[in-house]
């Protein structure tokens, strides 16, 4: 049986929407998890949920006028994550810009819907996922996330810890705090929004904000959370995706799970004796390196 199973999987590898399948989650695994550092460090949970629901908007506006859904909900959710930007001028209003949000876009989605007499079912089927009817776009799009999340994180990485760190402390240190936050909201939310096709709209964590909990366990400065996360994000994708090919299970579930169980194994390790996991300053100054 189990020889048997193990076969049938290497003949699904040999699928092209298996092979664009796992590609995808390779690329994502690179990205998506910096992605959860930010929310993470940010303390902007909610934006999940709020940019969910800006993508199913996004959805029903491509059903009713034919263009892509998936590209008009990577459209909307850049709008929505640089327009919140404003709003943002503390953790506390950043939270509140986003339940406010997540409440007009859904009303606006389910109106739209209802309206137009469009068939809701396209859209709310990527609730679920669809991760064998990955295309190229959507390659694209997880592609470009891998290269320009990480890309900003070096490149910015004093900025960026210092915020994470305290935002009065880094707006005082000359930090362009409404600007980095307006660009680390735009990538979150289109982050979220390429991520929906692979877990569904649901399970969305599982790529985003898991490996990031397991990483803050781990790490002891900002850069090796990162690391982290990636690895664990690559760890996780893999191991998951191979298991649900094996059993014959859906792929999202199964990520949720195995991202879920190492999250718990690692806090049941001894907690490090760090001061924060976000670091200072002074360990990511470019002139150190």
């Amino acid at each position: 049986m189990n020889t048997l199973a193990t076969a049938d999987v290497g003949e699904l590898l040999r699928l092209l929407p298996v092979q664009r399948a796992a590609a995808a989650l390779l690329l994502a695994a690179i990205g998506l998890p910096v992605i959860g550092v930010v929310i993470v460090g940010l303390d902007i949970m909610p934006v999940r949920f709020a940019m969910m629901h800006v993508a199913l908007l996004g959805i029903a506006v491509g059903l009713l006028t034919g263009l892509d859904p998936m590209l008009c909900a990577l459209v909307a959710c850049a709008l929505a994550g640089a327009g919140v930007a404003p709003l943002a001028r503390t953790p506390d209003g950043l939270s509140g810009a986003m339940g406010l949000l997540m409440s007009l876009a859904i009303a606006a989605a389910l109106l739209l819907l209802a309206v137009s007499g469009v068939n809701a079912s396209g859209a709310f089927a990527l609730l679920w996922g669809s991760i064998l009817s990955v295309g190229t776009a959507d390659l694209v799009v997880l592609g470009a996330l891998a290269v320009l999340v990480p890309a900003l994180f070096w490149w910015r990485r004093r900025e960026v810890a210092l915020l994470l760190y305290d935002r009065e402390l880094a707006q005082c240190s000359g930090v362009p705090v409404q600007a980095l936050t307006a660009v680390l909201l735009v990538l979150v939310a289109v982050a979220v929004a390429g991520a929906i096709k692979l877990t569904g709209a649901l399970l969305v964590d599982a790529l985003t904000l898991l490996p990031a909990l397991a990483a803050r366990r781990l790490g002891t400065s900002l850069r090796s959370i990162t690391g982290w996360a990636v690895g664990i994000g690559v760890a996780v994708n893999l191991v998951g995706f191979l298991t649900a090919l094996w059993l014959d299970w859906p792929p999202g579930p199964v990520l949720v799970l195995t991202a879920g169980a190492v999250v718990l194994v690692v806090h049941l390790l001894p907690e490090r004796r760090i001061s924060s996991w976000r670091v200072p300053a002074s360990d990511s100054h470019p002139s150190s390196h």
